[in-house]
């Protein structure tokens, strides 16, 4: 799946958003939401196809953590991105400020 598709649900948002606070178990995952364990289960099994957590067995618990390789990911698209609008955004400032000394 891809990152994208992934973060698009905000709960799935909302997860790694706690996870860029610090590794949980999934029980503490669940914990935190109203809706059941399977549902919160669901979304973690989507957010590890998609790259952007990591699950560690400790005993009897799943612990989550950030995937750093899914994250770079993103943030290399992100990038590519913003310096794409950024040149475009820079222009169009040129343009305004051009075009309201003209009419001064």
């Amino acid at each position: 799946m891809n990152s994208f598709t992934a973060l698009a649900d905000p709960t799935r948002r909302q997860i790694v958003e706690m996870l860029a606070e610090r590794p949980l178990a999934a029980g503490e995952i669940a914990r935190r939401f109203t809706m059941s364990a399977p549902a919160i289960s669901q979304h973690l099994k989507v957010l590890r196809e998609a790259r952007l957590v990591r699950a560690e067995v400790a005993a009897q618990q799943r612990i989550y953590e950030l995937d750093p390789a899914g994250i770079d990911e993103v943030v290399k698209w992100i990038a590519k991105v913003r310096k794409f609008w950024g040149t475009k955004l820079d222009a169009l400032e040129t343009e305004i400020k051009r075009e309201k000394r003209r009419r001064e």
